[in-house]
């Protein structure tokens, strides 16, 4: 076990996407003289914000998660300043290709030109926090006023106060003492979270390939298998530079996640393309496919009354937070965040 050095109160924040780097980014610019670290399981941040390479890179990226994102008149007016901070910095600008089968709402449609990962890595690379990825926690026990944290290969450390933005069910799996710190309350609130799960299929094409199709983005309505397809380098607005072939993105139902949710994605990404070339029979052919199972892809039922965060211990501090405590978009993470901050700060006032 290993404690890095000084007397600086060091935070913890599991997972590395999108409400994590938030987590990290304001917690540095309302804290200065803290140490904030950042462990995420995968080998890449962005969680359910993954942008996908392909592998040879002659072929644009795919956002193999998140599509885009959209902002109600009242969101954009109270989170005005996370909106123009990254409108300002270049990752968002506004979705201006053709969508078919989207349902007409007043909200304001976004889309990131370097994939939704590069909104994540945005905040991490504003928070200043030490990133450490394939770092996957395992266990939490208290040992006084600390916490140590036991991960999967490598030393367990030790950390003043741990913030938890990883999915719900995880959070119940994790070893130690998390489970009888949580009140009989807390774990019904937790259990009765909700999550769909879907398959996305992201398809690379050589630079000379045409996908010849009049829209940018389709809500596939009458499929029971497909419900979202995107020419993703068209819904970036990144089709004009012609140098990298484009890419497709595909995006399974929730029934048809659901049903074939505990077979190998190998299996289920034949049944995809199959379903694909019935939509899209004069699809040319990929140089790469890239088949990723979401088990946790949306929430369905948030934590009741949409609290933002919860705090597990106050001393030493633990608290869970993300899109299960508020819902599933870009200003559900930034309300957990803001959340989630509010406790951190209350706990190092006193």
């Amino acid at each position: 076990m290993s404690r890095f050095g000084s007397d600086m109160f060091r935070v913890l924040i599991v997972g590395a996407g999108l409400t994590g780097s938030l987590c990290a980014c304001l917690l540095r610019r309302e804290l200065q003289n803290i140490k904030i670290v950042v462990w995420d399981k995968a080998r890449g941040t962005g969680g359910r914000m993954f942008t996908s390479r392909p592998p040879d890179a002659s072929s644009h990226t795919a956002d193999l998660g998140a599509q885009y994102v959209s902002a109600t008149p009242a969101y954009a007016k109270s989170h005005h300043s996370f909106y123009e901070e990254i409108i300002s910095a270049g990752v968002l600008r506004h979705l201006d290709c053709p969508v078919k089968g989207l349902r007409n709402d007043d909200s304001i449609n976004y889309v990131t030109p370097q994939g939704m990962g590069s909104i994540v890595k945005h905040f991490l690379s504003q928070s200043g926090a030490d990133l450490f990825l394939e770092h996957h926690v395992t266990a939490l026990h208290r040992r006084g006023a600390s916490w140590e944290v036991e991960r999967k290969l490598g030393d367990s450390e030790t950390f003043d106060a741990v913030v938890l933005t990883i999915p719900v069910p995880q959070i119940l799996q994790l070893e130690g003492d998390v489970g009888r710190l949580l009140s009989v309350s807390q774990k019904q609130q937790l259990e009765g979270v909700v999550y769909s799960s879907r398959f996305a299929l992201a398809l690379f094409f050589p630079p000379d390939a045409v996908l010849d199709v009049p829209w940018g983005v389709w809500y596939v309505s009458d499929n029971r298998c497909i419900c979202y397809v995107a020419v993703d380098s068209r819904k970036r607005g990144l089709e004009a530079a012609e140098i990298l072939g484009p890419s497709l993105v595909v995006h399974t139902s929730v029934p048809f996640g659901l049903e074939h949710l505990e077979r190998e994605k190998e299996e289920v990404q034949p049944i995809i393309l199959a379903e694909l070339h019935k939509l899209l029979p004069n699809l040319p052919q990929p140089v790469s496919i890239k088949c990723h199972k979401w088990r946790y892809s949306q929430v369905l039922t948030a934590v009741p009354d949409c609290p933002g965060h919860m705090t597990i211990l106050e001393q030493p501090l633990l608290v869970a937070g993300g899109d299960a405590f508020v819902h599933s978009n870009f200003d559900g993470c930034v309300e957990s965040a803001l959340s989630v901050i509010g406790a951190l700060k209350a706990v190092l006032r006193h």
